[in-house]
């Protein structure tokens, strides 16, 4: 029989966006599944019912694949696929693969020759990088800095070191309550004239995206406390 198909499915990255931020096919392709492997069931179960109000919940099959999920749960999630079914795949926000357990997915439906199709639909760092005004030819995403402070400013003057020689820009996240200490040390550490970019709340209508100096940040900080931010630096 042939293998179904895994759809890596798109979620919004800021609540009641979805019809500015999503293409039709989404809701479509949402409408047409029974099967979903997801990083969060409540999110995924609200976000289901906002696109595709048709659907009957309690119906669909949803399996959860979170960053504590085994090789074998990722095995045993995927073969229902292996018998014709196809499935989706719903990070809690964004796109699923980028920073998130999606990626394990993919690569285990391509070892098992099962197909992946990725949907469009937003994603933070792109849109961070489309907006900071920094190189988009050559950059590198780094997922989470280290928690202890002496190894995030050692990570912090290594993507600075990379940015300015290399020309390539860095981009990083942190969890929501440690965004303030992260500026704090960003503008502490990096050089004066090291361009940030600080994107927050993407696609909500407060969204704040704004790059300047280390040195122009100084005394001006926006307060992103608890907001989803994507951090930027280059030359």
């Amino acid at each position: 029989m042939k293998p179904g198909t895994l759809y890596l499915i798109p979620t919004v990255l800021a609540d009641d966006t979805a019809a500015q931020v999503l293409p039709a096919q989404i809701a479509a392709r949402v409408a047409a599944l029974s099967y979903f492997l997801v990083e969060n069931a409540r999110t995924a179960r609200r976000f289901i019912k906002s696109v595709a109000p048709a659907q009957v919940i309690e119906e669909l099959r949803i399996v959860v694949i979170d960053k504590d999920a085994t090789p074998t749960d990722i095995s045993t999630a995927l073969k229902p696929m292996q018998s014709g079914l196809d499935a989706g795949v719903l990070s809690e926000a964004g796109c699923p693969g980028i920073a998130d357990p999606g990626a394990e997915l993919a690569r285990a439906a391509h070892q098992l020759g099962i197909r992946v199709v990725p949907l469009v639909g937003p994603s933070s760092l792109l849109l961070a990088l489309m907006a900071s005004g920094m190189n988009g030819q050559s950059f590198s995403f780094h997922g989470y800095l280290p928690i202890e402070k002496p190894k995030r400013i050692a990570a912090v003057k290594n993507l600075e070191r990379l940015a300015l020689t290399q020309n390539q820009t860095q981009l990083f996240i942190e969890t929501p309550y440690r965004n303030m200490q992260m500026l704090e040390d960003l503008i502490g550490q990096l050089q004066p004239s090291t361009r940030l970019c600080i994107a927050a709340n993407l696609t909500a209508e407060n969204e704040f995206v704004q790059t300047n100096t280390v040195a122009g940040w100084k005394g001006k900080l926006p307060d992103i406390h608890k907001q989803p931010a994507v951090f930027v630096i280059g030359r």
